[in-house]
């Protein structure tokens, strides 16, 4: 534990700040905090869980890490611990997300992993990670599968959710020292797979606050979806009667994912958390407008929380509003700038 403490601090540049969007919140009619994922070594949370199984991956014996990837950021973060650590890295990714993350591709390559396409199936998330269990059973004696979310057999769920814990009890003690010993009233994450908003969670699952986990309205698990298997778990997950996996479909490719970690399907269940969904639109719209009122360009997925709570803004009028901005949207400047035809009038 002190060695992932020593780098988290001192490699991944934790604790990430809390910042205040004072010029967004006055506009929103609310009190608007970020906890700034995004400013963590390779731009995004990922690198919390992909250190801890970096040091797993040490402790093992094992030489070579296994990755899927979705918008790129965890393909990257596993790659960066591969090239600390001298680890061989395998990341698969869907031939669609590599087209439309053509940057993180090249970023994963120079940083010295191998990345595969996945060719079947709807080419995105979900395939990614159907390659690389492949591999990972048949190289097991000397791959670590890094896998990048809350889901998948046990005890993928409830470790990576462990190795994310840190960004919620840093954004718990931060949120504190600013709201004079209160809590916040919502906190508020996009949900794919869940990881970021996992994390986000755990520091604030045993107080008052409002749980929102945002989904793609194209995957949204929670709200379509319905109770299944696949990936080693049961979770919700968009299927059709016959119980065939539907494909998801997002502007975001880290939430192209027709299933959520169990965690936020029980959460779900006990009315813990909801998990309202956004539209394409209202993302695009949300990744303007943080990026000019506070000079912050967020992630598409993290954009998905943004989203929300500008739809929202309303019904939150007054309140306390702590978003999780899971990653930098450095990423996704260049599908941004073909949606929307280089026009930014």
């Amino acid at each position: 534990r002190a060695e992932l403490d020593g780098l988290l601090r001192d490699y991944a540049g934790r604790p990430s700040p809390l910042t205040e969007c004072h010029r967004m919140g006055e506009e929103l009619g609310i009190r608007l905090l970020l906890k700034r994922e995004d400013l963590n070594h390779t731009g995004s949370h990922k690198i919390n869980n992909v250190l801890g199984q970096a040091l797993l991956t040490k402790r093992m014996g094992k030489t070579r890490l296994l990755a899927e990837t979705g918008a790129g950021q965890h393909g990257v973060a596993t790659a960066t611990a591969a090239a600390l650590f001298g680890f061989d890295c395998v990341v698969y990714m869907g031939e669609v997300d590599m087209e439309r993350q053509k940057l993180n591709v090249f970023r994963m390559r120079l940083l010295g992993a191998e990345v595969r396409p996945a060719m079947s199936g709807s080419r995105t998330l979900k395939d990614a990670v159907n390659e690389a269990m492949r591999d990972w059973v048949a190289t097991v004696e000397r791959s670590h599968y890094c896998l990048g979310s809350v889901m998948g057999p046990h005890p993928y769920p409830w470790m990576v959710r462990e190795l994310h814990r840190v960004l919620g009890d840093e954004a718990r003690e931060q949120s504190r020292a600013l709201l004079g010993g209160a809590d916040p009233d919502f906190v508020v994450a996009c949900v794919g797979g869940g990881s970021n908003a996992a994390g986000i969670f755990a520091g604030f699952a045993d107080t008052t606050a409002e749980l929102v986990g945002v989904e793609p309205a194209g995957g949204a698990a929670v709200g379509r979806g319905v109770p299944g298997v696949v990936h080693g778990m049961t979770s919700f997950l968009m299927q059709d009667e016959w119980g065939q996996i539907e494909e998801a479909e997002s502007i975001s490719a880290g939430l192209d994912y027709p299933g959520v970690g169990p965690e936020h399907a029980h959460l779900a269940d006990i009315g813990r958390a909801i998990y309202p969904s956004v539209t394409d639109d209202e993302v695009v719209e949300a990744f303007q407008v943080l990026s000019r009122t506070e000079g912050i360009i967020p992630a598409l997925e993290s954009a998905h929380a943004v989203a929300w709570v500008i739809r929202e803004a309303a019904a939150l009028a007054g309140r306390t509003v702590v978003v999780n901005l899971s990653g930098r949207g450095d990423k996704d400047v260049a599908q941004m700038m073909d949606r929307l035809g280089g026009d930014l009038s």
